[in-house]
């Protein structure tokens, strides 16, 4: 589920993201008008004024991926993206979203919150009353979110909640600093390094009490 009808987080991760290069993490970001901060992210509204989609295609066309073992099968294709004039950060958000799952053939439905209709809820309130509109019977949960969910809301609504134990694979990247192994890219960095067994790899790092 996409929670787009929330606020926009200003500094956050929604318009932004990290590749790889030999100079080190490349930090890719999408401009946005900054209005009232009380914008939701499925209303944020890109800055086109800038010449981002140019920067971005540079960066990981020439800069970061050029000659990477999965570049043609994939790179090529995502760089379309970019001829896009996109209007809403969140269509941007959707479209390469949707280009990863495919590259890594997960066929996982996605549904955006805003489509669901109104929830009065706040918090682990609102992300319950939303698990249950799906039918979901657990939420998985980054395990820096233990301080803020409440899981006694989830099992009001006959939800579970799991953590997810993530331990991040290391992986061939074509473009790092000496051989030195850089965490914490973008999935495309995995996609264009590995290919679509990058899939297998995340798995298998997996604890072998979450592997279930």
């Amino acid at each position: 589920m996409v929670l787009d009808h929330v606020q926009y987080e200003r500094k956050g991760w929604q318009n932004r993201n990290y590749v790889a290069s030999k100079n080190g993490p490349v930090l890719l970001t999408v401009p946005v008008i900054q209005q009232s901060r009380d914008e939701r992210i499925m209303d944020k509204l890109i800055d086109n004024s800038q010449h981002w989609r140019e920067k971005h295609r540079r960066a990981i066309a020439e800069h970061c991926y050029r000659g990477a073992p999965f570049m043609e099968d994939f790179g090529k294709k995502f760089l379309r993206i970019y001829k896009e004039e996109w209007e809403y950060l969140s269509d941007l958000a959707t479209a390469t979203t949707r280009f990863i799952l495919e590259s890594f053939k997960i066929t996982t439905p996605v549904v955006c919150a805003s489509e669901l209709g109104d929830f009065p809820g706040q918090k682990s309130e609102l992300l319950a009353q939303l698990s249950a509109k799906v039918g979901a019977t657990t939420m998985l949960s980054g395990d820096g979110a233990r301080g803020y969910v409440d899981e006694s809301v989830f099992q009001r609504y006959g939800i579970g909640v799991e953590w997810q134990q993530f331990q991040h694979p290391e992986y061939p990247q074509r473009t790092s600093p000496k051989g030195e192994f850089l965490p914490r890219m973008a999935a495309l960095d995995l996609l264009l390094n590995v290919g679509p067994e990058g899939l297998d790899l995340l798995r298998g790092a997996r604890p072998a009490d979450a592997a279930e």
